[in-house]
C-alpha cells in the first residue's frame, strides 16, 4: 500500500491526545464515573442497592447496544461522524445524572453513557489505527489505551477532591464540566478518515482460520469475566472491611494508574516475545490479582491485586484490539466491534451470576474464584490458538 506522507511528531502526538481524551471523556466520566459516586447516590439521593445494580446492569446494556451499532457501520466517514455524536451523548448523559433523580431518566441516562462507551473504546481505536495505518506507523494502540487508566484514574480522583465539597448531583455537573475540556481535544484533534486515491491500493485483510477466530473470541470473554468481576467487586471490598474503611475510591485511583503505563509496556512485550505468549503473560496476572482480591484482608494486598488488576486488564484489550485491527485494517473499528460482543457480554452475564453466588455464601469470594477459573480456562482457548499472521 502507498501511504501518505510521514507526519510529524507534533500531528502524531495530537492525533493521540484526542484520542486519550475521548477515553477519558467516554470511559472514565461517562462511565466509570458511576462507579466511586454510587455509595454518595444511595446516601444522599436515596437510591436503593437494587436500583444501583438495575443502573450498572442497564449501562452494560447500552454498551452492548453501542457494540452492535459500531459493528453495522461499515463506511469510515460514517463511523467518523457516529464517533463525534457520541461524544456529545457522553457530555449529557454524565452532567445530566446531575439534573434529576427520577430513576426512569437515571436508567435512560446510563444507557445512553454504556452507548458513547464505544466512541472512545472501538470507534477512537479504529479511527486511530486508521491514521497510524495511513502514515506508515507501528500499528499499537499502547498510549491510546493508557486513557482507559487515565479515565479511571480522573473519575477517582475527582470523586476524592469533590467527596467533602459537593452533594452527589453537584459532583455529576462538574465532571460534566471537566467533560466539555476533554471534548475540545477528542473533537478537533482526531481526523477524519480520507479515502484511499486511485492510485493508492487498499491494504488486504489477513482474515484468520474459523477456528482461531472462535478460539480468540472465547478466550477475549473469559477475559471479559475476569474483568467485569474484579471490577464490580474491588471497590465493595474495601468498603466492607472496617479496616479499610475510606479507602474504596484510593483503590479504584489505584487501579487506574496501574493501566495507564501498562498498555505501551505490554506492546514491548509482544514485539518480543510474540502475541500468543504476551496475553497468556497478561492473562495469568489477571488471574493473580483476582486471586489477591479473594484472599486478602489488608490494605497492601488490595492495593497491590489493584495495581495488577489495572495492569492486566487494560493489557488485554490493548492487545486482543490491536490485533484484530492489524488482522482487518480495512476497518478496523467494526472487526473490533465484532470481537468486542463476547467482552460486553461477559459484563451483563458474569454480574448477575457473581450476586447470585455472593447472595449464597455471604462473601464476594466465591464469585472472585470464579472469575479466576474463568481466567483458567481463557488461557486454555489461548493455548490452544493455532499460528495466525498478526505481526505488521
Amino acid at each position: 500500500m502507498t501511504t501518505q506522507p510521514s507526519a510529524t511528531t507534533a500531528e502524531a502526538a495530537k492525533v493521540m491526545a484526542a484520542g486519550v481524551a475521548s477515553m477519558v471523556l467516554t470511559l472514565g466520566l461517562a462511565r466509570f464515573l458511576y462507579t466511586p459516586l454510587l455509595p454518595l447516590m444511595q446516601s444522599q439521593a436515596h437510591l436503593s442497592v437494587t436500583g444501583g445494580g438495575w443502573l450498572a446492569t442497564i449501562n452494560y446494556a447500552g454498551y452492548m447496544a453501542g457494540t452492535l451499532l459500531a459493528a453495522s457501520v461499515g463506511d469510515l466517514a460514517a463511523k467518523f461522524r457516529l464517533y463525534r455524536a457520541l461524544l456529545i451523548v457522553a457530555l449529557i448523559g454524565t452532567a445530566g445524572m446531575g439534573l434529576t433523580t427520577n430513576m426512569i431518566v437515571w436508567a435512560i441516562l446510563r444507557f445512553a453513557a454504556g452507548i458513547s462507551s464505544v466512541a472512545g473504546l472501538l470507534l477512537s481505536s479504529g479511527l486511530v489505527m486508521t491514521w497510524l495505518r495511513q502514515h506508515g506507523r507501528r500499528l499499537e494502540l499502547g498510549v491510546h489505551f493508557g486513557g482507559v487508566g487515565l479515565g479511571i484514574a480522573v473519575s477517582g480522583l475527582l470523586a476524592i477532591a469533590m467527596a467533602h465539597a459537593l452533594n452527589w448531583a453537584d459532583q455529576w455537573i462538574v465532571a460534566g464540566a471537566v467533560g466539555i475540556l476533554l471534548l475540545i481535544p477528542a473533537w478537533v484533534w482526531m481526523p477524519a478518515p480520507t479515502r484511499p486515491s486511485a492510485h493508492q491500493a487498499t491494504t488486504p485483510d489477513h482474515p484468520p482460520a474459523r477456528a482461531w477466530l472462535v478460539l480468540f473470541t472465547l478466550a477475549y470473554f473469559c477475559a471479559g469475566v475476569g474483568y467485569v468481576v474484579s471490577a464490580t467487586f474491588i471497590v465493595a471490598i474495601a468498603a466492607h472491611n472496617p479496616a479499610l474503611h475510606g479507602y474504596g475510591n484510593l483503590i479504584w485511583v489505584i487501579v487506574g494508574l496501574g493501566a495507564m503505563p501498562a498498555c505501551p509496556l505490554w506492546d514491548r512485550i509482544a514485539r518480543r516475545t510474540g502475541d500468543k505468549t504476551a496475553l497468556l503473560a497478561a492473562f495469568a496476572l489477571l488471574f493473580l490479582s483476582i486471586m489477591l482480591s479473594a484472599l486478602t484482608t489488608g490494605l497492601d494486598g488490595l492495593i497491590l491485586g489493584a495495581l495488577l488488576y489495572g495492569a492486566s486488564f487494560n493489557g488485554i484489550t490493548s492487545m486482543t484490539l490491536s490485533i484484530i485491527g492489524r488482522l482487518y485494517p480495512s476497518n478496523p473499528a467494526t472487526a473490533m466491534a465484532r470481537l468486542t460482543i463476547s467482552f460486553g457480554a461477559a459484563q451483563i452475564i458474569a454480574p448477575a451470576a457473581s450476586g447470585m453466588i455472593a447472595a449464597l455464601t455471604g462473601s464476594y469470594r466465591g464469585a472472585l474464584f470464579m472469575a479466576a477459573a474463568t481466567m483458567l480456562i481463557g488461557m486454555i482457548f489461548l493455548a490452544g490458538l493455532p499460528p495466525a499472521r498478526t505481526q505488521p
